[in-house]
């Protein structure tokens, strides 16, 4: 049975590489919509993709404008998150104007952080400590954060 389990966590490993940034940020995308739409929220998407928001949440009497990003690797004892947009091969950190919300899906940990934009801005990137690390970062305040939306 262990081997068995080992043979599913190496193809398991194998699809997560092979994987591109689009089809990543696809996935997070629908784990998103299942996330928030389970804890009660409205979710809905923009048509087509010129805004800078990915989807607007709605909570009570609120609507928000969320930007998802997702992170599977460890970069110096960290999950790197971006926090920036690409405009004619330049990068571009989000703004209050943009969005309201970055929410970040850390895959390994299935763990989310729901970052307001006033929390991160100006950074073009974000650094997310794994769960039990003994640094905890500016930035675990946020993790599973949802509240701030209602």
């Amino acid at each position: 049975m262990k081997s068995r389990q080992r043979d599913f966590d190496k193809r398991q490993e194998l699809v997560r590489v092979n994987r591109g940034t689009k089809k990543r940020g696809e996935l997070a995308e629908l784990a998103f919509v299942y996330k928030a739409a389970s804890l009660g929220f409205g979710v809905a998407r923009p048509y087509g993709d010129s805004d800078r928001f990915d989807f607007i949440v709605l909570s009570r009497e609120h609507f928000w404008r969320v930007q998802v990003k997702s992170s599977s690797a460890i970069q110096y004892g960290a999950y790197m998150v971006n926090a920036q947009r690409c405009a004619n091969g330049r990068s571009i950190p989000y703004t209050a104007d943009e969005i309201d919300f970055l929410v970040a899906h850390i895959v390994p940990e299935d763990g989310w952080l729901v970052i307001p934009v006033l929390a991160f801005t100006p950074r073009k990137s974000i650094r997310v400590y794994p769960l039990g690390d003994a640094r905890t970062g500016r930035y675990e305040q946020y993790r599973e954060a949802w509240c701030l939306m209602e």
